[in-house]
């Protein structure tokens, strides 16, 4: 068009885009995908922590509730040294580190070997690569008498510090033989440290033997 109108020119020009709107949107552009993958990937980071904490607990809540059971069915015996309940001060590089051997009753485990429902259970820390685990060693007091001894599994890992105490009527201590007391301690107290998000997490359970000296 002429005068008064758009010429062709004018309208060529105003229907593109510039260089420099197009590096803005580019880098625009850039912004906003850095933004959403930093958030999608930090989202993620925090379901797998919080996943990996759910996960420790449950296996923390565990392991202290089947000690609890252990130590309440736990047995000792003035005349038979096979039944025993021992706890072994042992510090690991300033950390608690107890050793907890006791005789216990445990329900049959379904195995088609013979079982008398009485084991010998060790507790014990293990480091291996800088990093502690709660084993568990369990034998049968009567059938697994003449074998080999059987290997300690993994029960807890990513500990800080496992601490045993037993009450003997008036205070607590952090050894015990029932060889020597000739009998079960009162109460028993067990501590697991352990560490969450880079902080020191104690959790104590309480467990009292139900059974006397046999």
């Amino acid at each position: 068009m002429t005068a008064g109108g758009w010429r062709l020119s004018d309208i060529s020009r105003n229907s593109g885009f510039t260089l420099l709107e197009v590096l803005i949107a580019v880098v625009l552009l850039g912004i906003l995908s850095a933004a959403l993958y930093g958030s999608y990937f930090g989202v993620t980071r925090a379901r797998d922590r919080a996943s990996a904490g759910m996960e420790a607990r449950r296996e923390l809540g565990a392991t202290l509730d089947l000690i609890r059971r252990e130590i309440s069915s736990a047995m000792v015996s003035r005349t038979d040294k096979r039944l025993r309940f021992v706890v072994e001060d042992r510090d690991n590089f300033g950390a608690p580190s107890s050793t907890l051997a006791l005789t216990t009753l445990a329900p049959p485990g379904g195995q088609s070997r013979s079982e008398s429902g009485v084991v010998d259970v060790t507790y014990r820390i293990v480091e291996k690569d800088k990093k502690l685990t709660l084993t568990r060693q369990e034998r049968d007091l009567f059938y697994d008498a003449g074998t080999a001894t059987t290997s300690a599994y993994p029960q807890m890992e990513r500990i800080s510090a496992f601490l045993v105490e037993c009450y003997d009527g008036s205070k607590w201590v952090k050894s015990w033989d029932s060889g020597i007391y000739g009998a079960l301690p009162k109460s028993v107290r067990v501590t697991v440290q352990v560490e969450e998000e880079g902080k020191l997490a104690e959790f104590t359970m309480l467990s009292v033997p139900r059974m006397s000296s046999l």
